[in-house]
């Protein structure tokens, strides 16, 4: 599936290609950002190579995030477990610890719900560990809802937020 190129002030989000082995390594590797994400974590680059592989065969929608001034990938923003009809999806996203704190994700998460509901989406899901408060932070700054009544009896330190597409 080709990937549409979305663009922020600051950031390009686009498909991940071969050439990002290294970017995907540095984030699936990295304790900091595997810390609330449930998956093991990657232990060389070829793992890195082999989720890219599946990513492009895959039916998700996933962006690499690169800066616009140097091109250089710092994370990744998807959406994946998508429903049959293709109106609702899980909305996920990892950025390197050098560049979290500075709006980067505010920015691409903001393209990403209007690239969703302009594609036909009515409705996203998004799940965080208790504990990771930034993330908490942004999803509701973007309008998501705390659910308090879903609970995963698999991993009680989930919570999880859901958007609905604005009437109108």
């Amino acid at each position: 599936m080709t990937l549409a190129v979305l663009d922020t002030t600051r950031l390009l989000l686009r498909q991940l290609k071969e050439t990002d082995v290294s970017a995907i390594y540095s984030l699936r590797s990295n304790e900091q950002v595997n810390q609330f994400i449930d998956r093991p974590t990657a232990k060389d680059p070829e793992e890195a190579k082999a989720f890219i592989q599946k990513i492009t065969e895959n039916k998700s929608y996933y962006w690499g995030i690169t800066l616009k001034e140097n091109g250089k990938m710092i994370g990744t923003i998807c959406f994946w477990n998508l429903s049959a009809d293709r109106k609702s999806a899980e909305l996920g996203y990892e950025l390197h610890p050098d560049y979290q704190g500075k709006g980067y994700m505010d920015e691409a998460i903001k393209e990403v719900i209007g690239f969703a509901f302009r594609s036909g989406f009515t409705s996203l899901e998004a799940y965080t560990h208790n504990d990771n408060l930034a993330s908490t932070k942004l999803l509701l700054k973007h309008g998501f809802v705390h659910d308090e009544e879903r609970k995963d009896p698999e991993n009680p330190y989930q919570m999880t937020f859901s958007l609905a597409k604005p009437a109108g």
